[in-house]
């Protein structure tokens, strides 16, 4: 997709390479006609370079810009598990899970813990900056299950890290 600067970056590239071609014309004179032709085409060349990677510029800025977000979550509220359809925030812990692997996502480690019990929710941290991955996160599930998945979890493997599961600290405001 082109973005609105993009026409803007060849618009001013056009003016630098003519203005360019007028500069060589009078640096070198009147009948340096191959010259002139040369100097332009080496001005267009560095433009349209310069295109490229201010383009390329705007287009990562863009992309960190949407990916500030601290954290990202998958939760089951919009899926129905008819075994806990009434599971209300008090029936619900917050684990910890520190030494992720980077490359996990909220969807595999949701899919980990759900072969030890119920989970309702997956938040993996993210550095605000780069939007990547800080390996780790926060994992709600039952209340009742809770401690068994801390026994079966913590210390165990996963993507070939030996994750560490414990309750979560309550939030201070």
């Amino acid at each position: 997709m082109v973005s609105v600067k993009t026409p803007l970056l060849f618009v001013a590239s056009v003016i630098l390479a003519v203005i360019g071609f007028y500069v060589a014309g009078l640096i070198f004179g009147e009948g340096s006609t191959s010259i002139e032709k040369s100097m332009f085409a080496v001005g267009v060349i560095l433009n349209a370079v310069l295109i490229f990677i201010l383009s390329s510029m705007t287009k990562s800025n863009a992309s960190a810009a949407s990916t500030s977000v601290t954290s990202s979550a998958i939760s089951n509220d919009d899926e129905h598990d008819d075994d806990h359809d009434d599971e209300s925030d008090e029936d619900v812990s917050t684990l910890y899970v520190g030494n992720l692997p980077y490359r996990a996502n909220e969807q595999i480690v949701k899919e980990h813990f759900e072969t030890f019990g119920y989970v309702r929710s997956v938040r993996l941290m993210k550095d605000k900056r780069t939007g990547k991955r800080k390996g780790f996160g926060f994992v709600e599930v039952s209340a009742q299950q809770a401690d068994s998945m801390i026994d079966k979890l913590n210390d165990s493997e996963f993507q070939e890290r030996t994750i560490k599961v414990r309750p979560a600290k309550d939030k201070v405001a």
